[in-house]
C-alpha cells in the first residue's frame, strides 16, 4: 500500500529533522515505526475499494433502488436482516443523493447498530486470521524462509544501524543508487502528472490503459484474446526484481497460456461449453489446490502443532512450541481463538439469516482461499491479487446449484461481498503475516504487535465507516467513485428468478485447475530444472494479473542479466536502486493524490488498477 509507505516516510523525516534534534529521547524506534506501518496497513485494507467501499453502498442499495419493475421487494427484502442494513427511506435518500450531513441524530441513530455489528464481525474475522497466521508463521518464515518481497521497502527505510534512532536508516538514504532509482520513478510521475493537467505536455505511456495489444487482433479466432494490455509500471518492475525468477516467469507464461486457451476455444468451435475456458473456475480450483499443496508441504510442522496443542508430545519435543516473547501466542491459545471466533461467526451468520448447514463450508472455503492468498503474498509478493468472481458463494452455486442453497442463503451472500466476493485486494491476512515477518527480523515484541493489529482492525473499521459516510452524505453515494453498483443484487435477482441446478462443466474445470496445480507441484519436486510454479498458474487464470504481467517480463530479464553477468554481489548492490524506483513512484504519486484532495480535482493516478 503506497499511502502507508508515504505516511511512514513522512514520520521518518519528522523524526530525523525535528524530534531527534530537540527531543532525542522521544524519537521513534524501528519497532514503533513498524507497529505504525502494521496498523495503517490493516486499517487501509478495511477502507479499500474491495472492502468497505463495497459494504457501505451494499448496505442500503437493495432498498434505495427497489422498484415495482425489478420486484426486489417481493424477491428478497424479507431475507435481509434489519440490524445489518439500512432501510430508513429518508436516510437512504440523503445518503445516495448528498447535500446533507452525517451529523444529525436521526441519521446517527439509524447507522450506529449496523456499524458496530459489522465492526465486531470484521474484528472476529481478523482474530481468526491472526490465529491462523500464528499456526503457519514458523513454517513459512523460519522453515521455508519465504522471500516476502512486499516488506523489503518498509524494512529498508526503517532499518537501524545502531540502537538509537539518530543513525536509523542513514546508510540506506545516503546510497546514490537509491536516489538514481528515485529520480527515474519520480520523473515519470512528474511528467505524466503534468500531462494529466496539461494534455499538450509530453506523456510517458506506462499504465494499464496506455497499451492494448488486442487492437491488432481483429479477425477470428485471434480476436478472442479480448483486451490485451501491456503495462510498464516502473514500481511493479522494481517489485518484480525481488521475486524468484521461476515465479515471475511462471506468472507471465501462464497469462499468455490463458490467452491461448481463449483463442483455442473459438478456433475449435467449442459451443457445447459456452463459458469455455472457464477461467474463473480454473482459477478457483488452482487456489484451492494451492492451499492443499502448501498444507501438504508443511505437514511435518502441522503434525507437530497438533501434538503440542493436544499435549501428545514429550517435554523434549515441546521445546519449539510457539510460546514466549518471540511468538505472538502459543499454538494452544491460537486454536482456542479460532474455536471461539468460529462459534461467534456461526452465531452472527445464523442470526443474519444463513442456514446452519451452509455456514461451515462457506467459511472453510473462505479461509482456504485466505491462506492461499497469504502464501502468494509471502512467496511472490504481487502488487495485486484481484481474484474477481472467486468466492465461496459462487463456488457453492456451481457445486450444488441455487435450488439447493435456497433463497434465504442466496440473499445474504451480497452482504458478504466485501470480504468474500469482489477481489480480495485489501485482504487482512497477508498484511498480518508480513508484519509478523518484519517483527521477527527486527526482534520486536510480537505479542504487543498482535494486540496492536486487533486494535487497528476495530478502530480502522469505525474510521472507514465514518470517512465513507461523511463523504457520502455530502457528495452522494450515487456519484462518488467508490465501490460498485447493484451488480450483486441484479445477480441475486437472476438467481432467484431462474433457479439453476449444479453446473457440471464449471465444477469439472475447477477440478482441472486443482489437478493442474498438483501436477505442477509434483514436477517441481521431481525435477529441479522445472521452471513453472503452480502459483503463477493460479494468479494468471484470473484477470487481476492483466495489470502486471508484462512488468514481470522486464523484471525477469533484468534480474537474469544481473545474476548471469554480475553475480549475487551485483544483485545485492542493485537492490537500493530498485527500492528507489518504488519509493520515487510512491512519493510523487502520493503528491499528486494529495494535490487532488486539496484542490478537489482529478489528478494523475500512477497505478490505475
Amino acid at each position: 500500500m503506497w499511502h502507508v509507505i508515504l505516511n511512514l516516510l513522512t514520520l521518518i523525516l519528522i523524526n530525523r529533522l525535528l524530534v531527534d534534534r530537540k527531543f532525542p529521547q522521544k524519537s521513534l524506534t524501528q519497532g514503533e515505526l513498524i507497529t505504525i506501518y502494521t496498523m495503517l496497513s490493516l486499517a487501509g485494507g478495511i477502507a479499500g475499494r474491495d472492502s468497505y467501499q463495497i459494504l457501505v453502498p451494499v448496505m442500503g442499495w437493495a432498498f434505495e433502488f427497489a422498484t415495482p419493475e425489478n420486484e426486489w421487494n417481493q424477491l428478497f427484502h424479507r431475507f435481509l436482516p434489519d440490524w445489518l442494513i439500512l432501510r430508513e427511506p429518508d436516510v437512504l435518500h440523503q445518503l445516495y443523493r448528498g447535500d446533507s450531513t452525517l451529523y444529525k441524530w436521526p441519521t446517527l441513530r439509524v447507522l450506529v447498530a449496523p456499524v458496530l455489528w459489522w465492526s465486531l464481525f470484521v474484528l472476529v474475522l481478523g482474530l481468526i486470521m491472526f490465529c491462523l497466521n500464528v499456526l503457519i508463521r514458523k513454517q513459512w518464515i523460519q522453515n521455508e524462509k519465504l522471500s516476502y518481497p512486499i516488506i523489503q521497502l518498509p524494512l529498508a527505510i526503517t532499518q537501524s544501524n545502531d540502537s538509537h534512532w539518530q543513525v536509523q536508516g542513514s546508510r540506506f538514504f545516503r546510497n546514490r543508487l537509491l536516489w538514481a532509482g528515485f529520480s527515474i520513478g519520480g520523473a515519470i510521475n512528474i511528467i505524466n502528472g503534468i500531462h494529466h493537467l496539461v494534455p499538450s505536455f509530453p506523456h510517458l505511456p506506462v499504465t494499464y490503459l496506455d497499451y492494448n495489444l488486442g487492437q491488432y487482433f481483429t479477425n477470428k479466432p485471434w480476436s478472442a484474446v479480448g483486451r490485451f494490455p501491456f503495462p510498464i509500471y516502473p514500481f511493479v518492475i522494481a517489485i518484480g526484481f525481488f521475486l524468484p525468477l521461476d515465479l515471475a516467469f511462471s506468472t507471465w507464461f501462464f497469462y499468455l497460456f490463458r490467452k491461448v486457451q481463449q483463442v483455442a476455444g473459438v478456433a475449435l468451435g467449442i459451443k457445447a461449453l459456452p463459458a469455455f475456458p472457464y477461467l474463473n473456475q480454473q482459477s478457483t480450483g488452482a487456489w484451492l489446490g494451492l492451499f492443499v499443496v502448501v498444507m501438504w508441504a508443511g505437514r511435518t510442522h502441522f503434525r507437530s502443532v497438533f501434538r503440542q496443542v493436544f499435549s501428545l508430545s514429550s517435554s523434549t519435543e515441546n521445546i519449539n512450541d510457539e510460546s514466549g516473547k518471540d511468538s505472538p501466542m502459543s499454538y494452544r491459545l491460537a486454536c482456542i481463538g479460532i474455536l471461539f471466533g468460529s462459534i461467534a461467526i456461526v452465531l452472527f451468520c445464523h442470526q443474519a439469516g444463513l442456514s446452519l448447514w451452509i455456514i461451515p463450508p462457506f467459511f472453510f472455503i473462505f479461509f482456504m482461499l485466505s491462506i492461499a492468498i497469504t502464501r502468494a503474498r509471502a512467496e511472490l509478493g504481487p502488487p495485486t491479487h484481484e481474484l474477481a468472481g472467486m468466492n465461496p458463494g459462487n463456488l457453492m452455486v456451481d457445486l450444488i446449484g441455487t435450488r439447493q442453497i435456497g433463497a434465504n442463503n442466496l440473499s445474504i451472500f451480497p452482504l458478504f461481498w466485501f470480504f468474500a466476493g469482489r477481489g480480495y485486494r485489501g485482504h487482512l491476512m497477508p498484511h498480518q503475516l508480513e508484519c509478523l515477518k518484519m517483527a521477527e527480523q527486527t526482534r520486536m515484541n510480537v505479542q504487543k504487535l498482535g494486540l496492536a493489529m486487533l486494535v487497528a482492525i476495530f478502530l480502522g473499521s469505525l474510521s472507514a465507516f465514518w470517512a465513507l459516510y461523511h463523504l457520502a452524505f455530502i457528495e452522494g453515494l450515487g456519484v462518488i467513485p467508490i465501490g460498485h453498483d447493484s451488480g450483486v443484487f441484479r445477480m441475486l435477482a437472476g438467481r432467484l428468478n431462474h433457479p439453476t441446478p449444479a453446473d457440471l462443466p464449471a465444477t469439472s474445470f475447477m477440478g482441472v485447475g486443482m489437478l493442474t496445480t498438483f501436477l505442477l507441484m509434483f514436477l517441481r519436486t521431481r525435477f529441479l530444472w522445472w521452471p513453472l510454479h503452480p502459483l503463477g498458474y493460479a494468479l494468471s487464470m484470473n484477470f487481476g494479473i492483466d495489470y502486471i504481467w508484462s512488468c514481470l517480463i522486464f523484471s525477469s530479464i533484468i534480474k537474469r542479466i544481473i545474476l548471469s553477468y554480475g553475480g549475487v554481489g551485483t544483485y545485492r548492490r542493485a537492490i537500493p536502486f530498485f527500492l528507489g524506483v518504488i519509493l520515487g513512484e510512491y512519493v510523487i504519486g502520493g503528491f499528486w493524490s494529495l494535490i487532488g484532495v486539496i484542490l478537489q480535482y482529478k489528478t494523475y493516478d500512477f497505478y490505475f488498477a
